[in-house]
């Protein structure tokens, strides 16, 4: 039986000293710290980085979920 998705998870970041929180399904979550870590870059500087080359009228989350689908996609 298929599992039903979890309702999003919401955690602090901090972001060039200002505080923000984002909610995001615990999968993305443990992606995106994956991704940090391959990095060896914090969640924060990683947040940092995909916050700078969004567009102004994209939700950080969604630009995190999306940075995180073509992460892997972009992947051999």
């Amino acid at each position: 039986m298929k599992r039903a998705p979890e309702r999003p998870v919401k955690h602090s970041l901090t972001l060039r000293g200002h505080r923000t929180s984002v909610s995001l399904e615990t999968e993305f979550w443990q992606a995106f710290r994956d991704i940090a870590a391959a990095r060896d870059l914090t969640i924060n500087a990683l947040a940092i980085e995909i916050d700078e080359s969004r567009q102004t009228d994209i939700g950080l989350a969604s630009a995190i979920r999306v940075f995180v689908l073509n992460h892997f996609r972009n992947q051999p």
